[in-house]
């Protein structure tokens, strides 16, 4: 099984899950055979700055991808990898590593559209279009991430 994931860097396995795959600036693609990862390449997304509907897609299917992990997606991009048979996760996080290992777990949810996705149609290209609109969504991610991270945490106050 062939696994894209949305990335902000591109440093494969290491790589931070990017919010949103369309804008994410690069692609890993993790090839899995049982839940053993035999190979990993960093794909450069060359729509980073823009696209169309359906080009980021196109390009999924071109590396032979079979499922697309992401932290969010529009609603028209899952209908998209639908017809072209590559099933899709959203609400990934952490590092691509742990996303694929949460995938292969089953663990990470099926794909749902990302709120500005369903205010704006279905990823009308208003969104895609404002950049204040995709960090304000990045952002609140992110917080979100803290946020249980610092549950995590042990209580300092109690091993004093």
């Amino acid at each position: 099984m062939k696994i894209a994931v949305s990335s902000d860097s591109n440093r494969k396995l290491d790589s931070s899950v990017s919010h949103h795959f369309g804008r994410c600036p690069y692609f890993t693609v993790v090839d899995v055979e049982g839940n053993t990862i035999t190979d990993v390449a960093s794909v450069e997304n060359p729509y980073f700055k823009a696209h169309s509907p359906g080009q980021v897609p196109g390009l999924i299917q071109e590396l032979g991808a079979d499922v697309m992990l992401a932290g969010g997606m529009g609603g028209r991009a899952i209908s998209i990898f639908g017809n072209y048979g590559i099933k899709c996760s959203t609400g990934a996080s952490g590092s691509v590593r742990s996303a694929i290992d949460a995938y292969i777990a089953g663990i990470l949810p099926g794909a749902a559209p990302c709120r500005e996705s369903i205010e704006h149609g279905h990823g009308d290209s208003e969104y895609e279009n404002e950049p204040v609109s995709r960090l304000r969504e990045e952002a609140a991610a992110l917080l979100e991430e803290l946020d249980d991270v610092i549950v995590k945490l042990p209580d300092r106050k109690r091993k004093q």
